[in-house]
């Protein structure tokens, strides 16, 4: 297969003309291409979750032992590692800040009520929120029927428990 392709630019405006640069240059363009597309792709790669804390050593009490998080490495003064069910949760030392004012940190659970019981019975107190209609445990359900329960994390950032 042969092209024309005009090239503009070089040294003093010049440009030249490639001429019959064959099928080859298109292919090798071609698995340029997908083989970056490959490499920058992150579907096929694990996700790592970033949480900031001011509060370390209660930030690993709470993710440790009160939501029963595996402590993988104790990387003080800047960062605590825990296992969240096979995702990375990094627990990060920060200057002060505000939390953010929605849900930063969720999990996906198969019994939300027995979860929100069992996080209660462990200390965790769940969110109240103005207008909208949540059972005993604090748990919303959603127009699509998605139950969903907010809770702090001891820096005020919004955690929540869902069942889909």
């Amino acid at each position: 297969m042969d092209f024309v392709d005009r090239v503009e630019g070089g040294l003093g405006g010049d440009s030249r003309v490639v001429k019959n640069a064959g099928s080859s240059l298109l292919h090798a363009q071609g698995a340029m291409i997908e083989r970056m597309g490959q490499i920058n792709r992150l579907r096929d790669q694990k996700l790592i979750a970033f949480l900031p804390t001011r509060h370390p050593e209660q930030a690993r009490t709470f993710f440790g032992e009160t939501l029963g998080l595996p402590l993988v490495a104790d990387q003080l003064p800047f960062a605590l590692v825990f296992d969240a069910h096979g995702t990375t949760l990094r627990v990060v030392t920060a200057p002060p800040f505000e939390p953010a004012p929605f849900t930063v940190l969720g999990w996906d659970v198969e019994d939300v009520e027995a979860t929100a019981k069992e996080l209660r019975d462990a200390g965790v107190e769940f969110q109240r929120y103005e207008n909208m209609e949540q059972d005993e445990w604090g748990v919303w359900t959603s127009p699509a029927g998605a139950k969903v329960a907010w809770f702090r994390d001891p820096d005020g950032n919004t955690l929540s428990i869902s069942q889909r």
